[in-house]
């Protein structure tokens, strides 16, 4: 019997990829099996790189990670809950760069288990 995989999302636009979310996604890969970087394709905002070149920088950023099967980077439209949901992701990651990001992520995270219980 094949092990079960626990997989994380780890979402934004990273418009430009930082080394905060660098940290993050390492940090992520230790603690899960699979971290996958869902790059946001979001026709409302106005990005400085491209879908394509966010992803790939991303690739080459944690090309190690990607090598070894605990990083893959995707894209995703519409809602993330749905995205997570059809990756089987059991939970979501998200960053912090200011106290005053909590309450919008806070709002966010208790909309997603409203919508799927079982994603954390």
């Amino acid at each position: 019997m094949a092990a079960l995989r626990r997989i994380v999302i780890y979402p934004g636009t990273f418009d430009p990829v930082t080394n905060g979310h660098l940290d993050i996604a390492r940090r992520a890969s230790s603690l899960f099996d699979h971290v996958i970087l869902a790059v946001s394709d979001n026709s409302q905002k106005d990005p400085l790189f491209t879908l394509e070149e966010r992803q790939d920088l991303l690739r080459l950023a944690l090309k190690m990670e990607v090598r070894k099967g605990k990083v893959s980077i995707d894209s995703f439209q519409g809602l993330l809950v749905h995205y997570a949901l059809r990756k089987g992701a059991v939970a979501v990651v998200r960053g912090l760069r200011a106290v005053s990001d909590f309450e919008y992520e806070f709002q966010m995270a208790l909309m997603n288990r409203r919508q799927a219980p079982r994603v954390e």
